[in-house]
């Protein structure tokens, strides 16, 4: 990858990253578990409508697109962190830090407690909703319909207690769980990529059975 496709493709997803950063906030801030989900969708509303750059949701075209690609994702991982990262950073010096850390922290320990196997499946089903949400909203022309996907996908996970690598970026940061952190959200990670790729990986294989 030349220099300037690097950053053709790292500072959309520092956006992103940002963006998610934003709706993991208001989701932390929010009493009401469901209010918290549904707010939450203005992070992926936002990236889909500016075309930033998010891993879970280019994740999913790895088996469409050429080797070249996944050097591509793995940039975009990397703005996602620097995105999330900076917000949780910037937070730290604001009124509302404290009352959101106090709150995060206990989500982090259920992660902190939980077993690697466990973060990988519950992974794999985010990935999925992403890749369904963020595909739906690309392809569906009824944007009413599209709209609704999305909100779904992202409160699915959410109340489910799904596993969203991004969102975790942020929820590690914000509470200071790195270097602790990194290898469940490796695993993490793992398991939305996998998630991502087997709506994709099942579509090419009845193509190719139809053929």
């Amino acid at each position: 990858m030349k220099v300037k496709d690097f950053f053709k493709t790292l500072i959309p997803a520092v956006y992103a990253g940002l963006c998610i950063g934003i709706g993991g906030s208001v989701f932390i801030a929010c009493e009401n578990k469901i209010a918290g989900a549904f707010m939450f969708t203005v992070g992926l509303f936002t990236i889909l409508i500016f075309g930033f750059n998010l891993f879970t949701g280019k994740v999913g075209y790895i088996c469409q697109r050429k080797p070249s690609y996944i050097l591509e994702v793995l940039t975009v991982w990397l703005g996602n962190f620097i995105g999330t990262y900076l917000v949780a950073f910037l937070l730290r010096f604001t009124r509302v830090y404290e009352s959101l850390v106090t709150k995060c922290n206990t989500m982090v320990a259920v992660k902190e407690s939980d077993s690697l196997l466990s973060l990988l499946i519950l992974g794999i089903f985010c990935g999925m909703l992403m890749f369904i949400a963020v595909d739906s909203f690309g392809k569906c022309e009824n944007k009413v319909t599209a709209t609704l996907i999305v909100i779904l996908g992202v409160m699915v996970f959410i109340l489910a207690g799904f596993e969203h690598c991004i969102a975790d970026m942020f929820y590690f940061a914000l509470t200071k769980s790195y270097p602790d952190a990194l290898l469940m959200l490796l695993v993490i990670t793992i398991g939305n990529a996998i998630g991502g790729n087997l709506i994709p990986l099942m579509q090419n294989i009845q193509k190719k059975l139809n053929a």
